[in-house]
């Protein structure tokens, strides 16, 4: 990674200053991307925005800015967008400032010689230069301060392109359409590109760093990311068919990884819908979330319902009651050397109280589990 430190000019960064939808965000006579497509809308608010014109005016030190050099020759803002912003829309007119017993003032009504004072102070801004590889890794690095950023926002970062500015159309905006269908089923929110990463892990079905990295890095050159939006829009058809009664449980669940596993499997939603129902009333389940995979392999995922357990006291009262023998072999055994079994199992109606509690071996609960 290639690192210099340059000394940019507040003049020379608001040259050609842009702001439009179409055009997007862009300093220094066009030359630097100002919100690149992997950084987030811009955020400050008139304190914090104010309080980096004061710095700038009383000609203290500002934090440094972090750019990256493309191989075209142009740059992209890595850290410091905000900051950028605050400084080439209080030189646009955009706002006025003003601080103590100083009235509030636009720019251009502002004295020549605090115009030129304030176009004449000097940013402290690293060129950064390197694979994609090293750009993430130096991305973590400056990330420890202010909002941070999120995980797939750093990706978004090393992996721009045009197939990262498609995919936001669809996932990271609010009010985006991925949130008017998918909301209800995601963690996270939209703008701070949760709905892009979860998209990704739903269309490669894993929610590792390195797939998701390579996934982006296939597709960055892409013009559009229409099998992203396609995949994610079948998943959520499959959710809405099979679950049609909408229960908070199914907000962020690994639906990607459910859809790859069981949606070649036949279901009856009317049969599932009854079954959610009583599985939500059964107070023997603990995780109510883990009904829709149970569901879904048919019965085979059993451990994540998370089943009451019977309790120490419960068990060491069978155990006693017992007197250590193990009823199917007929072994005596030491506590530690017994479990606690449901004597009528829970898929054939059986409750998780003392009287159908018993102290199996390790052995013969092994093999009852087994059967």
């Amino acid at each position: 990674m290639k690192i210099e430190l340059h000394r940019i000019k507040i003049r020379d960064l608001v040259e050609g200053y842009v702001d439009d939808a179409e055009s997007g965000v862009r300093g220094c006579c066009g030359v630097l991307d100002i919100r690149p497509a992997y950084q987030r809308e811009f955020v400050y608010k008139e304190k914090e925005r104010n309080a980096v014109i004061s710095t700038v005016m009383k000609g203290f030190p500002l934090n440094v800015m972090y750019w990256v050099k493309n191989p075209d020759g142009t740059f992209e803002v890595m850290d410091g967008q905000q900051r950028t912003i605050s400084l080439c829309q209080y030189a646009n007119g955009d706002f006025a400032w003003g601080e103590l017993d100083l009235a509030a003032k636009y720019f251009h009504r502002q004295p020549e010689d605090v115009q030129r004072k304030f176009l004449d102070y000097e940013l402290m801004v690293y060129f950064c230069e390197g694979e994609q590889s090293e750009k993430i890794d130096w991305f973590k690095v400056i990330n420890i301060a202010g909002l941070k950023l999120t995980p797939q926002e750093m990706r978004n970062a090393v992996y721009s392109g045009p197939w990262v500015a498609d995919a936001k159309r669809y996932f990271s905006k609010s009010g985006c359409v991925a949130q008017k269908i998918g909301a209800p089923y995601l963690n996270g929110s939209a703008d701070r590109q949760e709905y892009l990463e979860t998209a990704i892990e739903w269309m490669i079905n894993s929610t590792k760093d390195r797939a998701i990295e390579e996934y982006m890095a296939i597709h960055q050159g892409d013009g559009e990311a229409t099998e992203l939006w396609l995949h994610f829009q079948k998943v959520v058809n499959w959710i809405e068919t099979l679950f049609p009664k909408y229960r908070r449980e199914m907000k962020g669940l690994e639906w990607g990884r459910l859809y790859s596993e069981y949606s070649a499997r036949s279901y009856n939603p009317k049969e599932l819908e009854a079954r959610v129902s009583a599985l939500m009333a059964d107070k023997e389940v603990q995780n109510n979330k883990g009904i829709y995979e149970y569901l879904l392999s048919d019965g085979a995922r059993k451990e994540k319902l998370n089943l009451r357990q019977f309790d120490d006291e419960e068990k060491r009262a069978a155990y006693e009651a017992q007197k250590g023998v193990c009823p199917v072999c007929g072994g005596h055994f030491e506590y530690e050397e017994m479990e606690g079994d449901h004597i009528v199992p829970w898929s054939k109606g059986g409750k998780t109280v003392p009287e159908n509690l018993q102290m199996l071996c390790r052995r013969d609960n092994a093999l009852k589990r087994d059967k």
